[in-house]
């Protein structure tokens, strides 16, 4: 893509944001609504960025830091779009966010069954980690 933009999102992006995740996302989540995203921008402005290119969202990724542990959620990209560098360049901006803000190490949520994201992520240098599961209890 080649006026590819990455930015931070903002509330007048939401929507937009969620109809991208319908599309291009694999999977929902609890938090995947108006109320959701809200919060996420409104408590970290930077932590949402979005990959736009050719007058469209082309993806995005969620690069959150709670002053201690860096966490990569909701990396897509849109299906037309893929293969052309845009997760890659999300990451690369989610990294120096990480970098900047002290992380030494992230740590991303990617489904089991989604073997297409498994070669994303390997080709980006991260591995998994079989020793580790996740326990969740929604409130």
């Amino acid at each position: 893509m080649s006026d590819l933009h990455i930015r931070c999102a903002n509330l007048t992006d939401i929507e937009a944001v969620l109809q991208f995740w319908r599309e291009a996302a694999e999977g929902t989540s609890i938090s995947d609504d108006y109320d959701g995203v809200a919060r996420l921008i409104s408590r970290d402005p930077e932590a949402l960025l979005l990959a736009e290119g050719d007058g469209s969202l082309a993806g995005t990724v969620i690069a959150g830091f709670d002053g201690w542990r860096c966490s990569a959620y909701r990396l897509a990209v849109h299906p037309s779009c893929r293969r052309q560098g845009i997760a890659t360049a999300l990451m690369e901006a989610a990294e120096q966010r990480f970098i900047a803000l002290g992380g030494r190490r992230v740590d991303a949520m990617v489904l089991e069954a989604n073997e297409p994201a498994h070669h994303t992520w390997a080709a980006a240098d991260y591995h998994r980690e079989d020793h580790w599961r996740r326990w969740v209890k929604p409130l």
